[in-house]
């Protein structure tokens, strides 16, 4: 994500923006006046604003847990501890150190305290076991690496597959030789060991790409997106010092361990740091610790539609929730049932030069650039060929702007905002970095950052999400975005969850579309099919139908496709129940072996 702190300040100084919903103004105005004190005070890191908090309201709770809470004071105190740590163990400026420890308060204090003094913390996703976790260990280049007691044997298990050797700190647990309890108590109380001048345009962390269709890559984010992140989530939530946020997103991840973290901190509120998401457990937990806002992922709120109503679900004091990833389909029930008074959805990625606000609370829109930063804000969304995967280019060698309600690729001109431009920042590997860069997009010698996002744009402004550019499929001639008809099948009466993908069909061209659900008792199959022919047109509707006990989720809540993909419809691969839309018949079949044969020896029309 990228807040685009230096566009904003250029609009400050150009004067207010026009007259909007005071609520609305209010929100951009405050998120511009935090964000421009970025360029001001290029030496101020979110461990000193936290500082100036511990001192001028040191018992204020910080963070909250079941685990253990922290007041300012104690936070502050924590940041230092590992800040000494740090300098003790010659961690140097630009060294980095791994983190891999589950949701808990010494997960944000770690890597405050030791990028404060110039480390690089990179932050490990705690799903990840074997080759997996090997692979984001080493890129990551770490000297050092903090584990949880209760992820030692992940760590162990990926050691064999370590091209790197970092040494192991062990967090928690008993206190063996390789345990980092005694060295941060040694540092209790004391001041900082060395003054070190850290910048804003410092590295601070390593946050890794989901790794959906292959091995994560490790994005680089600086103080300055860190600053940026906080402050903007700040003002356009009106955070205030006494705002409480439920946080159950992993605290490994952009937004549930910089944004929803880092904009209470930055305004002298709280942020409640849950272990994990439970649907049965959230709206207690929502009442128990008073919270006023909450961070979600879009699909976190359908599982909170599809849980049980719970007697907590509207007694609560939420002014606010603010995420990404809110379908259309679900927005207006999701809202009404759980009595949620607004909802701010943005689109944003970690890696990502810039970013969508729906300040206005329009339905199924992840946001829109006001009037009054059109100017400097560099999004454009230009056409795309499907099946080169790439955007489409003009006799000129340009690429063509979609009109409205067309969908193409999103893209952001790389750059500085006074030449119209966003910074991209890139990741470890210079060779992945170079592929999101488009070139001489609309004139010679331009870069776009490329989101690999499908989007449009209606006409009052608003952009709406199609589809990731990998989950788009074409079949007889047309193409399918998987998310549309995800969401098409999510509304059949017995679907509890839906995964579509496109898989190849030998004799075809294109891949067909494919729907892996997970279904209620009472799910009626000849239902799912007239549900589908009445709802999509012919080329949409999926071909075949896999019934699973759950879907692989990502740690943030992105469905994983890709093992399904390779899986393909072979009933050799696959032992869970597979069908086939038959169309003369108008049902779905069961597609058994001989079915497959006569499938690939093209003896059955598709």
């Amino acid at each position: 994500m990228n807040m685009q702190p230096t566009a904003l300040i250029a609009t400050a100084s150009n004067g207010a923006p026009p007259a909007a919903k005071p609520s609305v103004a209010k929100s951009w105005l405050k998120a511009i006046e935090i964000t421009a004190r970025i360029e001001q005070q290029p030496d101020r890191l979110l461990a000193d604003v936290i500082a100036d908090h511990a001192a001028a309201t040191p018992d204020r709770p910080a963070i909250l847990s079941e685990q253990n809470s922290l007041n300012y004071a104690e936070l502050a105190a924590r940041i230092g501890c590992y800040a000494n740590w740090a300098i003790a163990h010659g961690i140097a400026r630009g060294d980095t150190v791994c983190l891999l420890m589950p949701n808990r308060p010494d997960y944000l204090a770690a890597w405050l305290g030791i990028t404060r003094v110039g480390g690089v913390v990179a932050l490990i996703n705690t799903q990840l076991l074997g080759a997996s976790l090997a692979h984001c260990i080493d890129i990551a280049q770490a000297r050092h690496i903090i584990v949880a007691h209760d992820l030692i044997d992940a760590f162990a298990g990926a050691r064999a597959h370590l091209t790197s050797a970092p040494r192991l700190w062990q967090h928690g647990g008993n206190l063996g030789e390789n345990s980092i309890e005694p060295a941060l108590a040694a540092s209790e109380g004391k001041a900082l060991r060395e003054q070190r001048h850290i910048t804003v345009d410092d590295l601070a962390l390593l946050i890794y790409t989901s790794g959906t269709t292959g091995l994560p890559k490790a994005a680089r984010v600086t103080h300055r997106r860190v600053m940026s992140w906080a402050g903007w989530f700040a003002g356009l939530t009106d955070a205030a010092a006494d705002d409480r946020m439920y946080n159950c997103l992993p605290v490994y991840h952009s937004v549930g361990g910089v944004v929803a973290p880092g904009s209470m901190l930055m305004a002298g509120g709280a942020v409640v740091i849950a272990e994990k998401f439970s649907a049965s457990r959230f709206w207690d937990d929502i009442v128990h610790w008073d919270c006023t806002l909450f961070q979600y992922i879009g699909e976190l709120c359908r599982y909170l539609l599809q849980a049980p109503p719970s007697p907590r679900e509207t007694r609560h004091r939420l002014r606010l929730v603010c995420g990404n990833g809110l379908r259309g389909d679900v927005w207006d029930a999701f809202q009404t049932r759980f009595a949620i008074p607004r909802i701010l959805e943005f689109y944003a990625s970690t890696e990502g030069n810039f970013s969508l606000y729906n300040v206005e609370g329009e339905r199924g829109a992840i946001g829109r650039i006001p009037s009054f930063l059109a100017h400097r804000f560099p999004a454009a969304i230009v056409k795309f060929d499907i099946e080169a995967g790439l955007p489409l280019r003009d006799a000129e060698g340009r690429c063509i702007r979609c009109a409205p309600g067309e969908a193409g690729e999103a893209i952001g001109r790389i750059g500085e905002a006074d030449a119209r431009g966003g910074r991209f920042e890139g990741y470890t590997s210079a060779a992945e970095s170079d592929k999101k860069v488009l070139r001489d997009v609309f004139a010679d010698g331009d870069a776009w950052f490329r989101t690999g996002d499908l989007m449009l744009r209606d006409d009052k402004g608003f952009f709406h999400f199609v589809d990731r550019i990998g989950d788009t499929f074409r079949w007889k001639g047309e193409n399918v975005a998987a998310s549309e008809v995800a969401e098409t099948l999510a509304t059949c009466p017995g679907v509890v969850d839906a995964s579509v993908y496109g898989v190849a069909v030998p004799h075809s061209d294109g891949r067909a579309g494919m729907a892996a659900l997970v279904v209620a008792d009472g799910f009626d199959l000849e239902a799912l099919y007239r549900h589908v022919a009445e709802r999509l047109p012919a080329f949409a509707r999926p071909l075949f139908v896999r019934l699973r006990p759950a879907l692989e989720i990502t740690g943030t809540f992105k469905q994983k496709k890709q093992d399904l993909i390779d899986d393909g419809f072979d009933p050799d691969r696959i032992s869970d129940p597979l069908y086939f839309a038959d169309a003369p018949a108008g049902h779905y079949v069961a597609l058994d072996a001989a079915l497959y044969r006569r499938l690939v020896n093209a003896e059955v029309r598709v």
